[in-house]
């Protein structure tokens, strides 16, 4: 029989059955406990260890449960031999320890261009249309809905985007799901994996990423002054598109309607399809809303995507996509399968959200304050950092660009400024193949942070790179 030596410590966080738990996974993953060895009764390790039976029986109990472990009856518990199983070389401190060091760092001032207003959310608002919700509809909403999302709901974002951004469509054409990358994950099953996806270069990274899980052949198609290079995608020979023309992300350019209907064009003669993620189409402070490329297609090429993640609550989970026909039934023939990711409670609280007109006010408020904090960060940079930077993609969007010219590489800028507690993020992430010797460009989003900070963060970083 074996001898289990180990110090409990009924003081800390962790309970003491998982402390023990841990100990003995760990010394039979290292070998130090053998197959075949005999453990202590319950009785005898309760003695020694000075513990409860209870907490020696929980701590077995899940071990036998796990495969660790066999119980013989009227013989004991002994040590399985599991094939496969490897030395485990990192002690329970030392994973703890490192547990610690992964925890993310805190910052003064985080440029997060993932991050809103929280402080200006309807949260009374948003808390009694809940209540309602459950109230009101108790027995559906805890039911599987509509595999596209619940109808209602499809209803008012089909309105929204038709006044909002020209999109012309039916609610039966709308498909909810939880983020746009799951969306595309649905998108490529659709289209197929078999055939080639052009992306703006540099574009959003998690869509790349999503198309590389899925095994797709990308072709990364260069910017000119206007936004994606049709020449360029017309010489790469994919038949699918993926652009961001309201707000090029991270560049910012506008797409103008002139290359929006040369897109058009290049779809209609390739025979292919432009997926056009409108992201945060709803924040633009320069010159009129150009109308979406969804509301300029007649001939069924153009897939919209669009999100509740700028405009609401990142943590929603809320996106669309809007299918033209022939998607649609390759959808409705042999996709169903798949159930709706989105929650009917959030659903239908955003449904009463829409459709008593509170999201229209909060947007246009929320238009209102974000383009105030783009006007202070604006003249911060102008003010501190003058004609070392060039501003770049300000016309939309809650981010911008800033081309520094310090001398430093993007990572030496990044380091710098987090020295100071400021957080301020790379760009060349967004690219599939990355010019090192280019000056960097910083991205700051400014959505999510205090207009007095905006200025302060500013000041800290001419400190840092000047």
């Amino acid at each position: 029989m074996i001898e289990i030596t180990l110090h409990l410590d009924p003081e800390g966080k962790v309970p003491l059955y998982i402390q023990l738990y841990q100990y003995i996974r760990h010394e039979i993953e290292s070998h130090t406990i053998k197959p075949g060895d005999k453990l202590p009764s319950k009785r005898q390790l309760s003695t020694h260890l000075g513990v409860s039976q209870s907490t020696i029986e929980a701590a077995y109990q899940q071990l036998v449960a796990e495969g660790y472990l066999d119980s013989k009856p009227r013989k004991g518990l002994y040590v399985n031999d599991i094939k496969g199983l490897y030395m485990n070389p990192i002690s329970i401190n030392n994973r703890e320890l490192n547990e610690n060091l992964s925890v993310e760092p805190t910052y003064q001032i985080d440029f997060s261009h993932g991050c809103i207003a929280l402080d200006h959310f309807p949260y009374s608002l948003w808390r009694k249309l809940t209540i309602q919700s459950l109230y009101e509809e108790q027995n559906k909403l805890f039911m599987n809905g509509d595999r596209q999302g619940d109808l209602a709901l499809r209803e008012e974002i089909a309105k929204h985007v038709y006044q909002s951004r020209g999109v012309i469509c039916e609610p039966s054409q709308i498909l909810i799901g939880a983020g746009t990358q799951y969306l595309i994950s649905l998108l490529v099953l659709l289209i197929g994996r078999d055939t080639t996806f052009a992306l703006e270069e540099p574009g959003f990274h998690r869509t790349r990423g999503v198309l590389l899980d899925q095994n797709v052949n990308i072709k990364p198609i260069p910017l000119d002054d206007f936004g994606l290079s049709v020449t360029e995608l017309e010489r790469s020979k994919a038949r699918v598109v993926y652009v961001t023309p309201s707000h090029q992300f991270p560049q910012g350019v506008v797409m103008p309607v002139t290359k929006r209907i040369e897109l058009l064009r290049w779809a209609v003669q390739s025979n292919g399809y432009i997926i056009e993620d409108d992201y945060d189409g709803e924040f633009r402070f320069k010159g009129k809303p150009i109308p979406s490329l969804q509301g300029l297609d007649t001939n069924n090429r153009v897939i919209y995507l669009g999100t509740f993640s700028k405009s609401l609550l990142p943590s929603i989970r809320i996106s669309y996509m809007i299918l033209p026909p022939i998607l649609l039934d390759n959808y409705l023939n042999n996709f169903t399968l798949y159930k709706q990711t989105v929650s009917r409670l959030h659903q239908h609280t955003l449904t009463e959200f829409m459709k008593n007109g509170y999201f229209n006010r909060h947007l246009n408020k929320m238009r209102t304050i974000y383009r105030r904090k783009q006007k202070i960060l604006i003249a911060a940079i102008q003010e501190h950092l003058g004609d070392r930077v060039s501003i770049i993609g300000e016309n939309s969007g809650l981010h911008l660009l800033i081309n520094v010219n310090a001398g430093l590489t993007e990572k030496e800028l990044i380091h710098k400024a987090r020295e100071k507690k400021v957080n301020v993020y790379p760009t060349s992430v967004y690219y599939h193949e990355y010019n090192t010797e280019s000056v960097p460009n910083i991205l700051l989003g400014y959505g999510g942070v205090e207009e007095q900070q905006l200025t302060a963060g500013i000041k800290l970083l001419k400190e840092a790179w000047f």
